[in-house]
């Protein structure tokens, strides 16, 4: 991945993106995910669901326990100038993040969806059911001890998870824009590891740290944080927040 002036781009040529629009949409987005997932050899005792909305009522309709969330925002003129305002602000003070945080650098266009779910299950190995011959568990298994970067490189000759991630995207009635078309929506993960509250995002260069949470407050604090992206772009309306839940 490269910058110049804040602009973005990608050295491998984008994969084909999942786009959720409207109702329909989302319940392609839910069906995509699972279907990935569950191809790749994770097992549906967990699935994705929609948070409807962030305050208290709606949050305890969210299945519990929930174990990552996943938040698709707008890449706005704003959010970039924040982006880097907390890049410069965190290589200048610093911050602590657990070694045991599982995170991968984004080399690859429109791969952020698939790489959001990479951290959310790769950080919660130890709670959700992976079939030990799949794909999935061979990839977080021989990428584990990789720096984010190498597990970039590892990412982008995986065969097995690329062609499972086009075939998600060309799947059920949310129309994928083509491999050239520039796509202005980007997923991010927010994980529990240690008893810490991650945002996971593989355009940034490490992980942001945000702060203590536990298995009981972690949709809410994840949720607090999503609501602070909102925030920055109060006329934008395109963000979906899902769960990853027991179910």
């Amino acid at each position: 991945m490269e910058e110049n002036n804040g602009v973005v781009s990608y050295p491998l040529a984008g994969w084909l993106a999942v786009v959720c629009t409207g109702n329909i949409g989302k319940r392609f987005f839910f069906y995509s995910f699972f279907q990935f997932l569950r191809q790749l050899g994770l097992q549906p005792s967990w699935q994705f669901g929609d948070v409807y909305g962030m305050d208290a009522e709606l949050l305890s309709m969210v299945p519990r326990p929930v174990c990552a969330v996943l938040l698709l925002f707008p890449v706005t003129d704003k959010y970039e100038s924040f982006r880097m305002e907390e890049e410069a602000k965190i290589k200048s003070k610093g911050q602590e993040v657990s070694p045991e945080v599982y995170f991968m650098r984004q080399t690859i266009g429109n791969a952020c969806g698939t790489i959001g779910l990479i951290h959310a299950v790769a950080n919660n190995q130890g709670r959700l059911d992976i079939d030990p011959d799949s794909a999935l568990r061979k990839f977080l298994m021989e990428s584990s001890s990789l720096s984010p970067e190498e597990k970039a490189t590892f990412l982008e000759k995986d065969e097995s998870i690329r062609v499972t991630h086009e075939s998600s995207a060309q799947e059920g009635q949310t129309e994928a824009p083509s491999l050239d078309e520039k796509v202005d929506l980007h997923f991010v993960a927010f994980v529990n590891v240690g008893g810490n509250l991650y945002e996971l995002d593989g355009r940034k260069p490490f992980p942001i740290a945000h702060g203590k949470t536990t298995e009981d407050t972690f949709l809410e604090d994840a949720t607090e944080v999503c609501q602070r992206f909102m925030a920055r772009d109060p006329d934008e309306l395109r963000f979906t927040v899902v769960a990853l839940s027991k179910v």
